[in-house]
């Protein structure tokens, strides 16, 4: 499996959309600060993530999720976790 997942950052209440074949271990990563492109946003919680069957479909719902209409989407589906601030 594969996962599409994002993170919440407590710090700037932004989101950070990733993909990894191993989810546990990249969450691990992230909240250790191993990532550059979180570490400076922890701490982060996890508020969703996706099972995908093959990397190519992983990759390209990635790619959907980073859009605007992704952006939408993930909006109306963390709806308890928005601030407000209308960012995804």
């Amino acid at each position: 499996m594969y996962y599409v997942y994002v993170l919440k950052s407590r710090k700037d209440n932004r989101f950070y959309i990733g993909y990894t074949a191993d989810l546990e271990r990249r969450i691990t990563e992230h909240s250790k600060g191993l990532s550059r492109a979180t570490a400076h946003r922890r701490p982060l919680d996890l508020v969703y993530y996706e099972a995908c069957r093959t990397s190519r479909d992983g990759i390209r719902r990635e790619k959907y999720l980073k859009t605007t209409y992704g952006h939408r989407y993930l909006k109306n589906r963390i709806r308890n976790d928005d601030d407000g601030s209308g960012k995804a």
